[in-house]
């Protein structure tokens, strides 16, 4: 599968990097889902994820989108075994939509978790900051 130039699949250590750069939008949101799918339709090891969203610097969503994509991503990935998805932010509109997608899959087998330190956001992922760091 050809990814985005945004997103980066570590197949070795099971997790997908997401660093959407500029504005975060449901297009936006809507390729890294695609991404995501596709990925998990070509194969049964489970494999967590990381959005670093320390590049944007606008948020075009609203309440209603992020609601039907939690709860679209909740029912798709239902059956599989669980995974992590370590949001790493900053900005106080991401941060409330994140932690938003978190309760949204709470007692799901995405288990979302909000961070402002990428340091604790590799600790809780199971790797290095380094793979978390992005490259200039």
């Amino acid at each position: 599968m050809k990814l985005l130039p945004d997103i980066e699949f570590h197949e070795d250590v099971g997790l997908l990097i997401y660093r959407p750069k500029g504005v975060i939008n449901e297009a936006a949101i809507n390729r890294v889902i695609g991404v995501i799918e596709g990925i998990e339709a070509g194969s049964q090891q489970p494999f967590d994820r990381f959005s670093d969203t320390s590049e944007t610097h606008e948020v075009e969503l609203n309440f209603q989108y992020v609601i039907q994509a939690s709860l679209h991503r909740r029912l798709s990935h239902k059956g599989r075994a669980p995974v992590k998805s370590a949001i790493l932010a900053t900005d106080s509109t991401l941060i409330h939509y994140a932690r938003l997608l978190a309760l949204l899959t709470e007692g799901s087998s995405i288990k979302v978790h909000v961070f402002q330190d990428r340091e604790e956001a590799a600790e809780w992922l199971g790797v290095s900051v380094e793979l978390l760091t992005a490259k200039p």
